[in-house]
């Protein structure tokens, strides 16, 4: 039996052409993105973003609009900062006498899937404690935020003057240590 040598490559390129396609195929759905597809927090953006001046040794906030262009709910866990010696996420609730008292947010934030998160006084916040140096006016402060999944995200904030708002500290906010004096109410 004899195969012609133009029949055997007319099937030869068919199958190299074949396969070509599919690895084609393969590489281009490897690199294409989608939502889908992003990381969490390529997903999460922060915006309007400023932090309240303060003193150092005391306490400050960070505030701003958190955006999730994903999906999916996307929650941060923690927060850290160079300017701060420890972070913590905090909500603004009414005491049991109707007083408006701060404490760290249970689960963390969650910024909905397509929507938003208002971090402002008198909310939701971002808390630096035991500030190493002041944060001044006019200075830019840098955060990373830790996501559920593990993975993290930065911003940078500028400082603000800003009066604070009149919250009260949860009993036994800050660890061990008694509840915070008037003057380190104002943090946000």
């Amino acid at each position: 039996m004899t195969i012609s040598t133009s029949r055997f490559t007319r099937a030869t390129r068919s199958i190299v052409t074949a396969v070509l396609l599919v690895v084609a195929a393969a590489l281009l759905g490897a690199c294409s993105s989608s939502d889908d597809d992003a990381s969490s927090a390529d997903s999460l953006t922060m915006a309007d973003q400023w932090v309240k001046g303060a003193p150092a040794g005391e306490m400050t906030a960070a505030f701003g609009t958190l955006s999730n262009s994903s999906d999916t709910d996307i929650r941060i866990v923690s927060a850290s900062s160079p300017a701060a010696g420890r972070m913590e996420l905090h909500e603004v609730v009414a005491s049991e006498s109707g007083a408006m008292t701060m404490r760290q947010k249970e689960g963390g934030l969650v910024i909905p899937a397509r929507g938003t998160l208002t971090l402002a006084p008198g909310g939701d916040h971002l808390m630096f404690f035991d500030l190493p140096q002041a944060i001044t006016p006019g200075q830019d402060v840098s955060v990373e935020l830790r996501l559920s999944d593990g993975l993290t995200t930065s911003f940078t904030a500028q400082a603000r003057d800003f009066p604070g708002a009149d919250e009260k500290y949860s009993p036994g906010h800050g660890g061990d240590s008694p509840a915070p004096s008037t003057s380190e109410q104002s943090g946000a």
